[in-house]
């Protein structure tokens, strides 16, 4: 039975919303109305000053040209990004280090074609933020390299061709997988060697750093759980961080002078599908068993390790190469959407939440501070945030302030409300007509064919007749 959750508009004082917090017991802190010191502070990371606390999530885009290279949609969304007011252009977008990894076939490419549009667009970017901000000495632009493995749809029939670690029981049933998509030892060098590739075209074209994507059950996350592939690529921590391993050697051997970050899901959890009534459940797991697949999970494939021993051992292993800046993340948009993006509304092909959203932002941010608390010489970026609207500053300052996290990354905020973090900076009033109600058009377009953007909120996409045929897809979705 779908349930129904208190909206965030509800609340009109951070007072109250603090209060219904505390009561159900979510676990996320807000500071006091106005309050930005922390959010202002400068912080070294990467081998540079970064000028604030604010940082814009590397996001897929649905809008390149077919090769990959960047539209005229991608360079208004970077622009936007650049004028945002935050420091930290954690990711401009998740970049395919190649074709076959593409996860829709109008994602950005990082290769040799792609360069000179990607250096030009990153000069105008830093252009555009010095020009409205005096300065762009303490901003700090880096792309995501990603391959996206089991969700990969690299033409143009979008089909799905997936690229899979391991033989996975409830993610090969799921979408519809077999061995044919397990990736042979061979072939994964040659991946590795288009991640090495495409981060030397990053740093041609003027990037500050590179994300090495291990988030979202994409290949790289993927493989952090290969206990059941054979050979020097699973079984063992050692080999299923191979890939990893290679990737990022291969990078600091081929570009020295390059940063290196990573985008991580903290903890994972199982599938999640449609359930009779509409509500996500979980698949479906012998409970005498240990559930193995999910990465940071507390065995039961429903939770986080308290501990998070997984994956501090796999923060241990970035660190001894070099890795001072970590993203953090948990879950997947494609198997457990409602943990991973807290929304009050479904995507038109998902299905009802099966916890309070602001659940889920809790359990974004008790893992961020979890892993600050193992390891404080890392920096660290939160996430899923996006939930909280109109308090989304609120909490964002507290999690800074109280070394849960050392930036408060935002994405489908950004989509439709850029100067977000400009405005609370500088203490004006929010634009509320442009606060990010998790209404998922962001994901129900490109997952039906269209561009990226914010259709609802965004005056520019609003008026595009792809605003129209969503709007019937939508319809005919809730019937």
């Amino acid at each position: 039975m779908k349930k129904e959750y208190r909206k965030v508009t509800e609340f009109k004082t951070v007072e109250d919303f603090s209060e219904y917090i505390k009561q159900e017991n979510f676990h996320i802190g807000l500071a006091p109305e106005g309050k930005t010191d922390a959010l202002a502070q400068s912080i070294e990371c990467l081998g540079q000053t970064v000028g604030n606390r604010w940082a814009i999530l590397p996001m897929e885009g649905w809008d390149c040209l077919a090769d990959g290279t960047p539209s005229e949609f991608t360079r208004r969304r970077w622009l936007r990004f650049a004028t945002s007011g935050a420091k930290l252009i954690y990711g401009t977008e998740a970049g395919a280090v190649m074709h076959s990894g593409r996860s829709n076939p109008r994602q950005l490419m990082i290769a040799e074609h792609t360069l000179e549009p990607l250096k030009m667009l990153v000069q105008e970017m830093r252009s555009a933020h010095r020009e409205k901000f005096g300065r762009d000495d303490d901003l700090c632009i880096g792309i995501q390299l990603t391959h996206s493995g089991r969700y990969s749809h690299p033409n143009e029939d979008a089909k799905l061709e997936s690229v899979t670690a391991y033989a996975h029981p409830l993610l090969d049933k799921k979408f519809g997988n077999s061995s044919a998509n397990v990736v042979s030892d061979e072939e994964v060098g040659n991946i590795v060697k288009h991640f090495v590739k495409a981060a030397e075209i990053a740093y041609k074209a003027g990037f500050d750093f590179v994300d090495v994507k291990h988030a979202h059950g994409y290949l790289a996350h993927e493989f952090l759980t290969a206990y059941d592939r054979p050979g020097k690529y699973g079984g063992s921590f050692e080999n299923s961080t191979r890939f990893s391993r290679e990737i990022i050697e291969g990078i600091k051997k081929a570009v020295p002078e390059l940063k290196i970050s990573a985008r991580l899901s903290f903890f994972d959890i199982m599938p999640f599908v449609k359930g009779e009534d509409g509500v996500g459940c979980p698949m479906e797991w012998d409970k005498n068993k240990p559930y193995p697949y999910a990465f940071g999970g507390d065995g039961t494939g429903l939770g986080m390790d308290p501990d998070l021993k997984e994956t501090s051992q796999f923060i241990d292993l970035l660190k001894s190469y070099g890795v001072d800046l970590i993203c953090g993340t948990v879950g997947s948009p494609y198997y457990s959407v409602h943990m991973q993006r807290p929304a009050y509304y479904p995507v038109c092909d998902g299905y009802a939440m099966p916890e309070p959203p602001l659940y889920n932002v809790g359990r974004h941010l008790q893992a961020v501070k979890r892993i600050k608390e193992l390891h404080p010489d890392v920096k660290f970026v939160a996430s899923g945030l996006t939930c909280l609207q109109e308090f989304l500053p609120n909490a964002a300052e507290y999690a800074v302030e109280n070394n849960w996290a050392d930036f408060a990354g935002i994405g489908r905020m950004v989509l439709s409300y850029p100067e977000i973090c400009a405005d609370v900076q500088a203490h004006r009033p929010l634009q509320k007509r442009c606060i990010c109600r998790t209404f998922g058009d962001c994901t129900n377009a490109p997952r039906n064919g269209m561009i990226s953007g914010c259709y609802p909120l965004d005056e520019f996409y609003k008026q595009k007749p792809e605003a129209i045929r969503l709007r019937e897809i939508k319809k005919r979705s809730s019937k």
